[in-house]
């Protein structure tokens, strides 16, 4: 599907983005890479909140960074088509 912008520029009406799964948040979803399709205009923020709807215990990190196409990406970062994403779950160590 197809949707026109204010300028009547089209573009997807939804994206599809792979996400690498590392530590914890591979353990809560239980493989290492899934595909989420969303909605247009996408991004970072959305992406989240949409994987936590869908697997609720992510919601209990501390903290979660996020790579996209391999750069550290803020919330409001716009996701395209086939985008590489990463989740970076909390480490710890000593």
């Amino acid at each position: 599907m197809i949707a026109k912008t204010p300028d009547n520029a089209t573009q997807p009406a939804a994206c599809r983005v792979r996400i690498a799964l590392f530590g914890v948040t591979k353990d809560i979803v239980g493989q290492s890479e899934i595909s989420r399709t969303l909605p247009q205009p996408a991004t970072v923020a959305a992406l989240l909140d949409d994987l936590k709807a869908a697997y609720p215990r992510l919601s209990g990190l501390s903290s979660l960074a996020v790579a996209v196409n391999n750069d550290y990406a803020d919330a409001a970062y716009c996701l395209r088509e086939n985008d590489e994403i990463a989740l970076i779950p909390p480490v710890s160590g000593g």
